[in-house]
């Protein structure tokens, strides 16, 4: 079938990333060192131009392209718009970082451009080839951009272990979609939907199929116990990338995650749920028992990560609009959280010295404590104190899971929050209490001391004027699926 101009207009920003990401490539071969900044801005620009046409391209109706590949809806622009802010983001804090240690370079922008590209491809995607084109689109940019500091034995050891368990989920992914294309006969999500309604299909194919894609969506999520790479790939990657990682692809992952089950695996909601309820206790359970035992801060905050994801997976596995709204509201909170740490990381690192121990943490607040006010407020919303908006997301996906009668998952969950404070407060308590080890000044330049301030006063702002930012994601989504 010909495209159409519907079809090039529904997925018009695809295209100008697409584009513009080529025309960098090419215009940075005849670009010098010190002209490395006419890069940056074309990212910025292009990731700005994107934002825009996305919000003049938003349909009142989900707009099918390319004959069914894509999909054009409320929910895709919402979370393509928020990922193209947290990928501009995430480039403003790594500026400085990356310039002290030869990552500024042309390399590092085309990477998270088609990382981004393979991000927003995910979010829209509605079919199981275009899912798989986007992920792996996305997987190999950032196994790229891990390995990017070439001299650095330990972020070439964390890009091999990435490449290698990302290779294994991704061939079981793979396999899932097969059995799933042998017992319905379909690629397509819509038609895989109603052909599982229709009770077509051996019942022990399509699960033995649910098994395999769940452990695929787990280990693109970085639940327990397909978490195995997080903390490896978050300690030994250079911080700028382990930001990036951190952040803008838990959106793509949440997009993905709600276009197989919801959109594609909905009539077996009483199998997938019952295999995501042991992924979200496994997780909360692992992820903050071992943050405590943790002295690495970025591999402490893997480990939180890993229990943030497990917070997720309460209300995607509720099974209700309310509680896909809410656990896209967690996403989007959890990776404006995420960057604001990793930003004050970045903002203490300097040439020759990495800011990742939690000593190094100590004294803050007398050398910045504006800085060091921040970081408290990302503390505190990541454990879910009020009237941060960590506190609002956490709150959200307990009633959603409570609606659905799951008292003593919620039960598990708080228990499993009171405790990742503890590791949480030890962050506060470092800056606040005790004395300095560094006396250099901390000397941000303008766009990332301004970015960064917005960052971390949104969050605060976020909790409490939580409404317009939920209520987008409940008419998102009651739109979208």
């Amino acid at each position: 079938m010909i495209p159409t101009f519907a079809d090039y207009y529904a997925a018009l920003p695809e295209l100008v990333l697409l584009g513009m990401t080529c025309v960098i490539l090419v215009l940075d071969l005849f670009l010098k060192d010190h002209q490395r900044n006419a890069t940056y801005l074309l990212a910025q620009f292009t990731l700005l131009a994107c934002a825009v046409l996305t919000v003049f391209t938003v349909q009142g109706r989900p707009l099918f392209a390319f004959n069914g590949l894509v999909v054009d809806d409320l929910m895709s622009d919402v979370l393509k718009v928020m990922t193209y802010l947290a990928v501009t983001i995430a480039l403003v804090y790594v500026r400085a970082y990356n310039a002290a240690r030869g990552l500024f370079t042309g390399e590092f922008f085309t990477l998270a451009l088609f990382a981004t590209l393979g991000m927003v491809v995910m979010i829209s995607a509605n079919h199981f080839l275009t899912l798989y084109i986007g992920l792996e689109l996305l997987s190999l940019s950032l196994y790229a951009m891990v390995a990017l500091q070439r001299d650095s034995a330990r972020a070439t050891e964390a890009a091999m272990k990435y490449f290698v368990l990302g290779a294994l989920a991704s061939g079981m992914l793979l396999y899932g979609m097969s059995m799933l294309y042998g017992a319905t006969g379909s690629l397509d999500l819509e038609s895989v939907s109603a052909a599982l309604a229709s009770g077509l299909g051996s019942s022990n194919v399509l699960v033995f199929g649910l098994v395999f894609l769940v452990a695929g969506i787990a280990f693109k999520l970085g639940v327990a116990p397909f978490h195995m790479w997080v903390p490896d790939v978050y300690q030994g990657a250079p911080t700028s990338v382990t930001l990036f990682v951190g952040s803008a692809p838990k959106i793509a992952a949440f997009a993905f995650t709600l276009r197989l089950l919801v959109n594609g695996m909905e009539p077996l909601v009483a199998d997938w749920q019952g295999m995501l309820v042991v992924l979200a206790v496994v997780s909360m359970v692992l992820g903050n028992l071992v943050a405590i035992a943790q002295t690495n801060l970025k591999r402490m905050l893997a480990y939180s990560t890993i229990s943030h994801m497990g917070f997720v997976l309460l209300g995607v596995l509720s099974g209700s609009l309310n509680g896909y709204a809410s656990a896209m509201f967690y996403v989007l909170v959890y990776v404006l959280t995420a960057l604001a740490g990793f930003g004050v990381i970045l903002l203490l690192a300097r040439e020759g010295f990495e800011s990742e121990e939690l000593d190094d943490l100590k004294g803050l607040n007398r050398r910045s404590p504006w800085f060091a006010f921040i970081m408290l407020l990302v503390m505190f919303s990541m454990a879910g104190v009020p009237p941060l908006a960590g506190f609002l997301a956490k709150l959200s996906v307990l009633q959603a899971a409570l609606q659905q009668g799951l008292v003593w998952l919620v039960v598990l969950a708080v228990m499993m929050s009171l405790i990742g404070a503890f590791y949480y407060l030890r962050v506060v308590k470092l800056m606040y209490f005790d004395e300095p080890q560094q006396s250099e000044p901390i000397r941000p330049l303008g766009d990332m001391r301004l970015m960064l301030s917005a960052n971390g006063v949104g969050l605060l702002l976020l909790g409490i004027a939580p409404q317009p930012l939920l209520t987008l994601c409940m008419v998102a989504i009651s739109h979208s699926m």
